[in-house]
C-alpha cells in the first residue's frame, strides 16, 4: 500500500547557516502547501526532493517516498514529477511528441500513438497531436504539461507556482484538474505558492517558511 511522502528531521543549511527544517507527512492524494517570502527556501526544498540541490546547500534528515528512502538517490530514480510556473513544453516537438516524451520507452508504435490519443482526449484536446505547442493557449499548454508529467507515472507531485501565470478563469480550471488527477491517482502533492487562494483550493495543511 502506498505510504505517501515523508520528511523526517529534514534540514537544509546554506553555507553552514540553517535555512529550513521540516517534519511532515503527505498521504497519497493529499496536498501539503508551503508558503513563505522569497528567499525562505521554498524552491530549495523542491530541489532537495527532486535531487538537484545546488552547491553550497547541505541536506540532513530523510525524505521517504512510499516506504523507500530517496534522500541519496539520483533524480531519475526518484519518480517525482514537477510542474513549474512555465509549462516548459519542448518547442521542437509537436503536442503529441511532448506527451510521448513522458511515456516509457517500452511503449512503441500503435500502442504509443493510442496512449497519446487517449491522453489528449482526457484533457479535452482530441486531434491536437500534430499541433505546434506555440499555437496553444496558456491553459492548453498547462494541460499538456500536466499530462506529460502524469504519463511518466510519478509517485509524488511537486507544484512550483504552476498556476501563477494563468488568468483567473483558467487558474480555477487547471487547479481543479491538477488536484483531481492527484487524488484519483493517489499521489502525495507538495504545492509551493504565494497565493492564499491556491492554498485554500488545495484544502490540505499549510506550512509557512521563514
Amino acid at each position: 500500500m502506498a505510504e505517501g511522502l515523508s520528511f523526517a528531521h529534514l534540514r537544509i543549511d546554506r553555507h553552514g547557516a540553517p535555512m529550513l527544517s521540516l517534519d511532515a507527512r503527505v498521504a497519497p492524494g493529499e496536498v501539503l502547501t508551503v508558503m513563505g517570502p522569497s528567499g525562505s527556501g521554498k524552491s530549495t526544498l523542491l530541489s532537495a526532493i527532486i535531487g538537484t540541490l545546488a552547491p553550497g546547500f547541505t541536506l540532513s534528515g530523510q525524505i521517504t517516498l512510499d516506504g523507500t528512502e530517496i534522500t541519496l538517490l539520483p533524480p531519475e530514480r526518484r519518480r517525482v514529477g514537477i510542474l513549474f510556473q512555465d509549462e516548459l513544453l519542448f518547442p521542437h516537438l509537436s503536442v503529441g511528441g511532448n506527451l510521448g516524451f513522458g511515456l516509457p520507452p517500452r511503449l512503441r508504435g500503435k500502442a504509443r500513438r493510442a496512449r497519446i490519443d487517449a491522453a489528449l482526449r482526457d484533457i479535452g484536446l482530441e486531434g491536437f497531436a500534430a499541433r505546434d505547442p506555440a499555437t496553444l493557449s496558456g491553459g492548453q499548454k498547462a494541460r499538456v504539461a500536466l499530462m506529460r508529467m502524469l504519463l511518466a507515472e510519478p509517485r509524488a507531485l511537486l507544484l512550483d507556482e504552476p498556476f501563477s501565470r494563468l488568468d483567473a478563469a483558467r487558474r480555477d480550471q487547471i487547479r481543479s484538474l491538477v488536484f483531481e488527477r492527484a487524488r484519483a491517482q493517489g499521489l502525495p502533492v507538495l504545492l509551493v505558492t504565494h497565493d492564499p487562494e491556491d492554498a485554500e483550493a488545495a484544502g490540505g495543511r499549510v506550512i509557512t517558511l521563514g
